[in-house]
């Protein structure tokens, strides 16, 4: 039973550190000065970009359910 705890402990510190990297990979929401960005953004790169951020929106979510539920389970243990 130790062992297996120590095993869902690792896990869960990796989960973590992989949680704080999803979560800084995220653009920010705030918008610059529009002359810069806006002129430079195509339709492609828009949509491209879209798809990116979508993606990486869900697996953050998907690392903070896991992150929870093995926190669930590690104190249920």
């Amino acid at each position: 039973m130790e062992a297996l705890k120590v095993v869902l402990t690792v896990v869960q510190v990796l989960l973590a550190i992989f949680l704080i990297v999803t979560i800084m990979l995220q653009p920010s929401k705030q918008q610059g000065l529009g002359v810069v960005s806006g002129a430079a953004e195509t339709f492609l790169s828009k949509n491209k970009s879209k798809s990116w951020e979508v993606r990486l929106a869900k697996l953050t979510t998907l690392v903070a359910f896991l992150f929870v539920a093995l926190t669930l389970a590690l104190s249920v243990l």
